[in-house]
């Protein structure tokens, strides 16, 4: 029965599948077998090119053959591996069986006795979590987060002079643009993606306790920590030479506390664009045959960016976890990491889901510039803050007497709607020069944008 959707214990498995099925390629238990499997073979390989106990390099067509273990790894490997598993009640000596199997398969039973070789199993797990992480990251969860910068770019470019009200404390503010506004978060999501984009995605490779004892039993002449830093390095990883049992996790402390502060960003990003709508700043685009309400048939509810909301919050406690707990390890080793480990992917699963549910949202919804504008109008007292700095700017320079131009504003706007007339009659009133007068006379709160427009630009 668990092989059906509605019988699965976690949605991304059943309702949200198809949305996160791309990670599954890395960062489900088989993608985390199948780069054992890669692991164990191209140690094989490299053993063999260096030439070490008596052996000669393998011929590119056995390379090939041997390679095409992981390469080809499906679900004939994945029934071999939980059958064995069973068995040995240990997924890394499993994988070691399965290689070897393989090899004498392929006849290659003069070398069979090097699988593994001087291996903890933590050599081929840190191996193969950096690989899949790295691989889940740079392939799957960058690039849509990327995408979701990209809507955000297109968004901001599209309404960089929609003037709009601010709300600071969710009171009328200074005016702004809609578009400057989601700059602010592509600016601050561009950030973090380059952090993130710069990972380190370490392994260690040293055997039992970091020592390489093992290896060195077997050939003290052998420059293991030069032949093991190379062999990782080939794999596209850094590598950690100073190791307990474990690599120490730091880097993926440091890469899940950047994509939980992305989560951050982007959790921001949809309580914003929630209460955009809400306030009708922004309408959603119908989307032919859906339902809004089962009882109320005119709504269409913010369901993207509310699912992000959700999304992001579980994505973030699980980065939060997996941080906490990956960070210690007792003594030489413990086995915490290995279950905590295993939440990966549930923990970029939802992330992932709730990138894609922005991605999705932010096509779907349409700037209504009618209701911006009639905001505007309606809060006319939003011009305080020009009149009294354009008022301070005068006495600063010698034009004005009047003292305290910020309680004189106070006293006429504050916690009252002034109107265009009003505000017209007061400024015309003022001790300024008829230059300042003027270029006060001109503001709307529609025009009183500043710089945002061309921050745009800039962003």
């Amino acid at each position: 029965m668990t092989d059906f959707p509605a019988q699965s214990l976690s949605p991304l498995d059943g309702r949200y599948r198809a949305a996160v099925a791309p990670l599954a390629e890395y960062l489900s238990e088989a993608g985390l077998n199948r780069a054992r499997v890669e692991v164990e073979v191209e140690w094989l390989i490299a053993l063999t090119d260096n030439m070490l106990f008596g052996t000669t390099p393998l011929s590119e067509e056995l390379k090939l053959r041997l390679r095409a273990l992981y390469l080809d790894f499906g679900q004939a490997e994945i029934d071999w591996l939980a059958e064995r598993e069973a068995v040995t009640r240990h997924d890394v000596k499993a994988v070691e069986y399965l290689v070897r199997d393989r090899l004498s398969k392929l006849g290659l039973d003069a070398i069979a006795e090097l699988t593994h070789f001087a291996c903890t199993s933590e050599d081929i797990n840190s191996t193969s979590y950096a690989l899949i992480v790295k691989r889940a990251v740079t392939d799957v969860w960058l690039p849509k987060l990327r995408t979701v910068i990209g809507s955000l770019h297109s968004l901001a470019a599209k309404h960089r002079d929609a003037a709009m009200l601010s709300r600071t404390h969710g009171q009328p503010a200074t005016p702004t643009t809609m578009g400057k506004e989601l700059a602010v978060f592509a600016w601050r999501l561009e950030r973090v993606a380059a952090q993130v984009a710069a990972s380190d995605y370490l392994a260690k490779f040293s055997g039992a306790t970091g020592t390489w004892s093992a290896h060195v039993a077997a050939d003290p002449k052998v420059d293991w920590p030069l032949i093991t830093r190379e062999f990782i390095e080939s794999l596209g990883l850094g590598f950690n030479p100073l190791t307990t049992q474990i690599e120490s996790h730091d880097w993926q402390v440091e890469l899940y506390d950047r994509v939980r502060h992305a989560g951050g960003i982007l959790h921001n990003l949809a309580t914003d664009v929630w209460t955009y709508i809400s306030l009708g700043y922004f309408a959603q685009i119908p989307v032919a045959g859906a339902t809004g309400s089962s009882t109320m048939p005119h709504k269409i509810n913010p369901i993207r960016f509310e699912n992000a909301e959700a999304n992001l919050e579980i994505s973030g406690g699980l980065f939060t976890t997996l941080a906490s707990t990956l960070v210690t390890s007792r003594l030489q080793r413990d086995l915490t990491d290995s279950t905590t480990q295993r939440n990966i992917g549930v923990a970029f699963g939802h992330s992932l889901l709730a990138l894609d549910n922005l991605e999705r949202g932010l096509r779907e919804i349409s700037l209504a510039e009618d209701v911006l504008r009639a905001d505007l109008d309606a809060n006319w007292e939003v011009l305080a803050e020009a009149i009294q700095t354009v008022v301070r700017a005068e006495i600063a320079a010698g034009h004005s007497s009047i003292t305290d131009p910020y309680a004189l504003l106070k006293d006429l706007t504050r916690g009252r709607r002034v109107g265009a007339e009003q505000l017209a009659e007061f400024v015309n009133g003022l001790d300024i020069t008829d230059a300042a007068k003027q270029r006060l006379l001109a503001l709307t709160p529609a025009t009183y944008t500043g710089l945002a427009a061309s921050l745009v630009d800039e962003a």
